[in-house]
C-alpha cells in the first residue's frame, strides 16, 4: 500500500509536491512532533554556544527543508537525466578526469546533508564515468522497493553496502564512480573511527579507506549546497593524495569536512538520526582532537 501511494506521489508536478512537503512540515514539526526529542537533544549537543531560542530555530528550518527534500526525492522518480542535469550539477567535473583517463575508479563520500538523493543522478549526468550508488536496505520492504527503484536509471547501478567489498574488487578493471553516504553509525560491534566531531566523540564506519588504499583509488568528498529551491551544486574535495594509496587518514579527513558543511549550515543536515548509540570503550583511540586531551577523555 505505501509502495503504491508514494508512486502515486511522483506523477504530481514539482510545485503541489512542495506545497505536499509543507504540509508534512507542519504536521511533524507542530502537531505530531516527530522525533523532536531527537533533534532538539542532537542540536543542543552540537551547539553548546548556542541559546534555546537559537536552537528552536535551527530545528525549525530543518523540518522545512527536510519537507523540500522528500518532495524532490518523489518529484526525481520520474525525471530524465536531461531535467536533472540542469537542477543538480558539480562545479568540478574535471578533478576526477585525471584518475578516470588512466583507468582509476574514484569514490564519492557524501552525508545525509542538503539533498542527497540527488547526488546519484549529478554523478550518472556530470561525470564521465558510470555511477554506482552504494545504499543500506531499509527495513520496510515497501519504501526499500520505492526508493530502489527511484535510484536507479540509466548511467546508474545500485550495490547493496554488504556487499559493497566484495563488488568493489570484482570490478576493480571496470573505470567506475562508487558513492556513498558514509555518516551512518556502525554497529557497536563493528570495527569503527572515533572522531570528535560537533563537540562530541562520534562513531564513523571503517572499510572505505580500507578499500581505496587496496584499489588505489582517489577518494572525494561531496559538498553540496542549495543554490535556491529545487536547484543544487555539488564541489567535489579530494580526501587522498594523489596516489590514492598514501597513509591519509581519509575518514577523519571527511569527518572534518563534513562538520565544516553542518558548521556553515547546521539545518541542511539530518538530525533526527540518532548518530549518538553509545559510548567509545577508553581502548579506542580519538582522532580530531589533541594527544593530551585524548589521554585524559580515555
Amino acid at each position: 500500500m505505501l509502495y503504491w501511494f508514494l508512486k502515486a506521489l511522483t506523477y504530481l508536478p514539482l510545485p503541489i509536491l512542495y506545497c505536499f512537503g509543507d504540509f508534512l512540515f507542519v504536521v511533524t514539526f507542530y502537531i505530531v512532533r516527530w522525533r523532536r526529542d531527537i533533534a532538539e537533544s542532537n542540536l543542543k549537543r552540537s551547539f553548546p554556544e548556542k541559546n534555546d531560542r537559537e536552537i528552536h530555530a535551527i530545528m525549525r528550518r530543518f523540518y522545512r527543508r527536510l519537507g523540500v527534500v522528500l518532495a524532490e526525492t518523489l518529484w526525481c522518480a520520474r525525471a530524465d537525466n536531461a531535467t536533472m542535469s540542469k537542477r543538480i550539477g558539480i562545479e568540478n567535473p574535471e578533478i576526477i578526469k585525471p584518475y578516470t583517463d588512466n583507468g582509476k575508479s574514484v569514490l564519492l563520500m557524501a552525508a545525509h546533508y542538503s539533498n542527497w538523493e540527488w547526488l546519484i543522478f549529478a554523478a550518472s549526468t556530470h561525470l564521465d564515468v558510470p555511477a554506482v550508488a552504494v545504499y543500506k536496505p531499509i527495513r520496510n520492504a515497501s519504501l526499500d522497493r520505492f526508493i530502489r527503484e527511484m535510484r536507479t536509471h540509466p548511467g546508474s547501478t545500485l550495490i547493496a553496502y554488504k556487499d559493497f567489498a566484495r563488488e568493489i574488487v570484482r570490478r576493480r578493471k571496470q573505470v567506475q564512480a562508487y558513492a556513498l553516504v558514509a555518516d551512518q553509525t556502525p554497529l557497536s560491534k563493528d570495527d569503527k573511527h572515533w572522531s570528535l566531531f560537533l563537540h562530541q566523540e562520534t562513531a564513523f564506519f571503517v572499510g572505505t579507506d580500507k578499500l581505496a588504499k587496496l584499489i588505489k583509488a582517489p577518494v572525494f568528498f561531496v559538498s553540496t549546497h542549495r543554490v535556491k529551491r529545487g536547484y543544487y551544486m555539488i564541489r567535489l574535495e579530494p580526501l587522498t593524495g594523489p596516489s590514492g594509496d598514501d597513509n591519509t587518514n581519509i575518514i577523519e579527513n571527511y569527518v572534518r569536512l563534513l562538520e565544516r558543511d553542518i558548521m556553515r549550515s547546521p539545518e541542511d543536515w539530518l538530525w533526527v538520526h540518532k548518530k549518538w548509540k553509545y559510548p567509545r570503550s577508553p581502548s579506542e583511540p580519538l582522532f580530531g582532537v589533541s594527544s593530551e586531551i585524548a589521554s585524559k577523555k580515555s
